[in-house]
């Protein structure tokens, strides 16, 4: 059973992805809305996976993904992409990120990128 922790500025992004995520067997952990938050969070609940949106406010993923993985360099952090951010995904590959999922995102595609961690 993974524990998972969920970052997404919107609550029905987060809604989503929980509601996928246990019928899947997945614990969720916790849920921020946006990078500080997700630090915090990470430091707090010891998760085994994030799914990290990229575009939020106050902080975005990519910082936030940063300065977990400064935190703690096991991180698994999956990163959550709208089309097109093709520049994006190449920067969070550099700092570690260990997936992607694009949305819109079907379950079985998310399943299959968080088992493989």
């Amino acid at each position: 059973m993974k524990k998972i922790l969920i970052v997404d500025d919107a609550a029905f992004m987060r809604m989503s992805l929980k509601t996928m995520l246990e019928r899947n067997e997945f614990i969720i952990v916790g849920e921020a809305e946006n990078g500080m938050m997700a630090i915090q969070k990470y430091k707090e609940l010891s998760p085994d996976i994030v799914t990290m949106d990229i575009t939020m406010p106050e902080m975005n993923g990519i910082e936030a993904l940063r300065q977990i993985r400064a935190y703690d360099k096991e991180a698994k952090v999956v990163m959550i992409t709208a089309m097109g951010q093709d520049a994006m995904v190449k920067e969070a590959v550099l700092n570690g990120a260990k997936g992607f999922i694009v949305k819109p995102f079907k379950e079985e595609m998310i399943i299959k990128v968080l088992v493989k961690l």
